[in-house]
């Protein structure tokens, strides 16, 4: 049994913080109140006073990279770094190699996460056989192996028949789409956001219209196709303005943006540190503000991350060549809370719903509240706890992180997934914690 005391409790279901002691037992909360009887034998008893209690933080887009790609990231490593990063659920995405795009692999990435994993990770499937853009997948087959979503990120769906035919049949099964959207002729091997930095940097720039137009095809077959599609880390003005006006006339389409695209801008590139190149491209200011004016309005729906690890040697290069992506998992609530939660954006509160509770919804999968007979995932968060970001003690394989030595609020103290403490000051646990864990060293 594990015993929360005295914590501010976040529970994703009121919109404000309480009070209140949170008793576990096996796997569920079993108790939720003021003053509770927490002397219970051999019970982990941890005093949250002055922390907040939070659901666990679910991430509906990441990239594990196993099987293919372990040299980069594995499953025990990416469900490390997850916990580290207070995510209790990860949903990883289906570029792999070979690709998620059968109920085999499905069962693979299901089996290997039980094995190896420390927090739940949820299959996302490809939305066309070997992510060719040609022959949709069996989504049945897919579904009743326990995939919850179908996406082929990294690449859009770019026929449009293609991408009707899979809303047409995942429509059956309730499955989302996360559609990449991007116009690749319009890329054209640019390596960041087209202006005035990459005129400077002599860079090859990425235009907005490329994410846009990607965005207004997706808004229209959802329009026509009446099937819910999810868009992939929203990063433009533009593209905030056309999901607001989708949502306004009704039409089912759901968004996430990724913690770089509030916290950085394109100036970032400036010395050409790869660690910045990510695709979409960091944007400029002006697209910065519309993404936390997004956030604000709604018209957001969610924070993932967009776990996205690369070896050294991938991002230790010329910037042109540097392979795209950021490893975000350990530093996505810190950056969320720092730069919206502090700066008056959203509540702690509307952060947890974007972090939580949201994504929760839009993959239909158990979490993102707490409540007396919920599953015990939660997240134990010190608010107050300024620290520095170091990539050198990141548990992911990836350090590839723009953020690294900056300075931010909100530090990760417990990660408790299914009612075991997974990760606490700073370590992870992998078997079980006995006697009093309290929090004289934070």
């Amino acid at each position: 049994m594990i015993c929360i005391k005295g914590g501010n409790i976040i529970d994703g279901i009121s919109n404000e913080p309480y009070r209140g002691d949170i008793l576990i037992e096996k796997n569920k909360v079993m108790k939720i109140g003021r003053s509770l009887d927490i002397n219970f034998p051999n019970s982990v008893v941890i005093d949250a006073a002055g922390l907040y209690v939070l659901p666990g933080l679910i991430d509906m887009h990441c990239h594990l990279r196993e099987p293919g790609h372990e040299y980069k990231e594995d499953i025990a490593s990416g469900t490390r770094s997850a916990a580290a990063g207070g995510f209790t659920s990860i949903a990883c995405m289906a570029n792999t190699n070979p690709p998620i795009d059968n109920g085999g692999m499905v069962n693979f990435i299901k089996t290997r996460a039980k094995e190896n994993g420390v927090v739940k990770v949820y299959p996302i499937a490809t939305v066309t056989k070997g992510m060719k853009g040609k022959t949709i997948t069996e989504i049945g087959e897919l579904y009743k192996a326990g995939a919850v979503a179908l996406s082929d990120d990294g690449r859009p769906v770019e026929d449009s028949n293609v991408l009707k035919l899979a809303i047409q049949y995942s429509k059956m099964f309730n499955m989302p789409i996360i559609n990449h959207c991007e116009d690749l002729n319009l890329v054209n091997d640019g390596v960041m956001n087209e202006g005035y930095m990459s005129t400077i940097l002599g860079l090859k720039g990425i235009n907005r219209a490329a994410e846009e137009i990607g965005i207004a095809r997706d808004i229209i077959m959802a329009k026509h196709y009446g099937a819910s599609i999810h868009i992939a880390h929203v990063s433009t003005m533009g593209g905030v303005e056309l999901i607001r006006q989708a949502k306004r006339e009704g039409i089912p389409i759901t968004c996430e943006t990724a913690p770089h695209y509030f916290s950085a801008t394109d100036e970032w590139v400036d010395g050409y540190d790869a660690n910045t190149k990510v695709n979409p491209p960091l944007r400029t200011a002006d697209d910065v503000e519309a993404i936390k004016e997004g956030l604000r309005d709604g018209t957001i729906d969610a924070i993932a991350t967009d776990h996205a690890p690369h070896h050294r040697d991938e991002k230790n290069i010329e910037y042109n060549i540097a392979a795209f992506g950021i490893s975000g998992l350990e530093t996505a609530f810190s950056l969320g809370y720092t730069n919206l939660v502090e700066k008056g954006i959203l509540s702690l509160s509307g952060l947890v719903q974007k972090m939580s509770s949201t994504p929760a919804n839009i993959l239909g999968i158990e979490g993102g509240k707490l409540g007396e007979g919920s599953a015990a995932d939660i997240t134990i968060v010190d608010l107050n706890s300024e620290y520095i970001i170091d990539t050198r003690k990141f548990y992911s394989k990836g350090k590839n992180n723009p953020f690294h030595g900056k300075k931010v609020k909100g530090k990760i103290l417990y990660t408790i997934v299914d009612g075991s403490i997974v990760y606490a000051h700073s370590k992870i646990y992998e078997g079980s914690i006995d006697g009093r864990v309290d929090l004289l060293d934070r």
